[in-house]
């Protein structure tokens, strides 16, 4: 029985370059065999993660009968298009966040993984970190009461506008496919439960037009409301709140812990603090979970429900934005926007 999983990347994008590949090299059950490129970039990162194949298309890497699986860091736009053609080549797919641009094309990529037998997970790396697993489980505790609101925000400051994909329409740029959909997914993730209408402004970059900015509210079923606001306009902020009856929970590196590093603060009706240290490498652990469940052969529904969820919220928050005003999710058609 194999006891690593045989990868290969699509593209020599940085989140490969900088987090995924130190990733993959610290991950004990997942290895690099192959990566492909037409850009001279790749045989220097080639010989710096020890790789041994190089391609010159992703068509020639998906050919490669010793790959396993495949890591897709495309821009958003190419995310169905390679995710389908990997999928019927017989091979796994972990693709970057967000996995598609709309919940149609969420909805064929995992049809297209389903009648070929292989797995999906999109590429939400932060949820693997142990501090979200205690925030959970302080809630679950009571510690805070009844919880009423969360909060969460993720924001930076994007330097070089000009010819990044972030500030293209066509390619999937925007505010909210970028960070806003971290946002949504971590409000879905920690307070497990559905939401039941969405509203969404947004400020568009006036020479892209894409959104730059985007605020939004999600109510939820259970009658908590969620609030969150992401950005590529202002400082670096990666953060989340939840708010209860007798007191709050802090994560003021949610999203991008240093160094592995993060920390939650709890705080009592009394206004006494204390905190709590945790460390995981996110990246490494993503790699590790999924490269798992290859091992097994173990697929998670949930995996594929998740994806559809976050994007239905992603859609009506699009919708929100164009008709300025809150969008009904429906709940017999999975949470839907209408």
């Amino acid at each position: 029985m194999a006891t690593k999983v045989r990868w290969g990347i699509l593209s020599t994008a940085h989140v490969a370059q900088n987090e995924l590949l130190p990733a993959f090299t610290d991950a004990s059950n997942a290895e690099v065999v192959a990566i492909a490129s037409s850009n001279n970039k790749v045989y220097e990162i080639a010989a710096k993660f020890k790789i041994s194949k190089i391609y010159e298309t992703y068509e020639e890497l998906l050919d490669d009968p010793d790959i396993d699986a495949v890591y897709i860091p495309l821009p958003n736009a190419l995310h169905s298009t390679w995710v389908k053609k990997t999928a019927e080549k017989g091979k796994h797919v972990l693709c970057e966040k967000p996995a598609a641009l709309t919940v149609i094309e969420a909805k064929e990529m995992i049809e297209v993984c389903k009648k070929n037998s292989v797995m999906f997970m999109e590429g939400y790396m932060y949820q693997f970190h142990p501090q979200h697993k205690r925030v959970k489980e302080i809630i679950a505790s009571g510690e805070i009461g009844e919880v009423k609101i969360m909060r969460a925000s993720l924001s930076f400051f994007l330097e070089d506008q000009i010819g990044n994909i972030r500030m293209n329409q066509k390619l999937g740029g925007g505010s909210i496919y970028d960070v806003g959909c971290y946002c949504i997914h971590s409000i879905r993730n920690i307070l497990n439960t559905k939401p039941k209408r969405v509203f969404a402004s947004a400020q568009n970059d006036i020479s892209s037009q894409v959104d730059i900015s985007v605020t939004g509210i999600i109510e939820l079923e259970n009658g908590i409301i969620a609030e969150f606001d992401a950005a590529m306009d202002r400082a670096r902020v990666g953060q989340y709140e939840i708010i209860g009856t007798k007191g709050t929970i802090q994560a003021p590196r949610a999203f991008i812990p240093q160094n592995g590093n993060a920390h939650i603060v709890i705080v009592d009706e009394a206004g006494n603090y204390r905190v709590e240290n945790l460390y995981g490498q996110q990246y490494m652990l993503e790699v590790e979970y999924f490269s798992k469940l290859i091992l097994e052969g173990k697929m998670q529904e949930e995996l594929l429900e998740d994806t559809i969820q976050n994007m239905n919220i992603i859609e009506a928050c699009f919708k929100s934005i164009e008709k300025e005003t809150f969008v009904n999710l429906c709940p017999s058609n999975q949470g839907a926007a209408i």
